[in-house]
């Protein structure tokens, strides 16, 4: 069976990541629910260097809510373990799907990878909205080929 191609990034930022005491279990191993503080933190990165980052999305009228996230578990991450999340932005026309990668800062090795949706709400009327808003696609529009 084929691979499935990866949509390519029109943007994409790394960030470093180093597994604190507190993510950790007695096997000193990360508990599988702090994966999404890992993956947040990336994405506040990847929002930051578009552009439009939650404050932005806030002032231009519109929420972002998570509407769908996935995680493989490749491999477990452990206490003090530095990381690499690379968050890359596939999708923005429609809504907002972000795709990232953890890997071992030292070794490079793949240890897990995910993915989150985002879908744009009005923030008086609460309506999903289908379709991005200008004020991102404004953001967006000098990354496109």
């Amino acid at each position: 069976m084929p691979r499935r191609r990866e949509p390519a990034a029109l943007l994409s930022v790394d960030t470093a990541i180093t597994v604190p005491f507190f993510d950790v279990d007695s096997m000193n191993i990360v508990w599988h629910g702090h994966y999404c503080k890992y993956l947040e933190v990336a994405r506040c990165n990847l929002l930051d260097k578009l552009g439009y980052n939650y404050t932005d999305m806030k002032n231009s009228g519109f929420m972002f809510p998570i509407v769908d996230m996935q995680i493989q578990y490749l491999q477990p991450l452990v206490f003090e373990q530095q990381v690499i999340v690379t968050a890359n932005l596939v999708e923005w026309e429609y809504r907002l799907k972000i795709h990232y990668l953890i890997r071992d800062a030292a070794s490079d090795a793949l240890l897990s990878k995910a993915q989150t949706v985002q879908a744009a709400v009005d923030a008086k009327t609460k309506l999903l909205r289908i379709g991005s808003p200008d004020a991102l696609l404004e953001k967006v529009k000098p990354l496109l080929p």
